[in-house]
């Protein structure tokens, strides 16, 4: 339940693909999206709402991509210049970009943290936020669904470089 911050499900109105399916790929990079509802769409584009079809739309995690949403039939594509936030996935090493944007969370706060304390509770706040029923995750996080693996990462990531710098002076 834990990674499902918006239950019941994961909140993204996304269904898997059947094993036969036929691979949805972005017309910019050629990876493979992540299907995701429309809700998400409109909750943070900047563009007109009217300029959406009635088409499945992907998300594109590709860093170096400048596509973040894709119509499955790749007619149409939206970049980070039209939504109302930064993408994560298309700034991994940024410390100022959001990892948890119902929290705000980013690389940054997270490491002023583990510098302050030793440790990160942001997966723990970031929990009991779920618990208390104040994610909104398919309507802030631009990848739709749940951040909480992202964050995970980031922890990790913030906190390996740390020690390693700790432990090279």
């Amino acid at each position: 339940m834990e990674d499902q911050c918006c239950a019941p499900g994961d909140g993204t109105g996304a269904t898997e693909a059947p094993a036969n399916a036929k691979k949805v790929v972005c017309p910019s990079c050629q990876q493979e999206g992540k299907s995701l509802d429309t809700v998400t769409l409109k909750s943070l584009l900047t563009v007109p709402l009217t300029e959406l079809r009635a088409v499945e739309y992907r998300f594109c995690r590709t860093p170096d991509c400048p596509t973040v949403y894709y119509g499955a039939d790749g007619e149409q594509q939206f970049g980070e210049d039209d939504i109302c936030e930064q993408v994560h996935q298309k700034h991994p090493a940024s410390d100022d970009v959001l990892v948890c944007y119902c929290f705000r969370h980013s690389p940054a706060t997270i490491r002023a943290e583990l510098s302050q304390t030793g440790h990160s509770s942001a997966v723990e706040r970031i929990t009991a936020g779920i618990k208390a029923d104040q994610c909104a995750c398919e309507i802030r996080n631009p990848q739709g669904s749940c951040c909480l693996g992202n964050v995970r990462a980031v922890v990790k990531r913030v906190a390996a470089r740390q020690h390693s710098v700790s432990c090279s002076v």
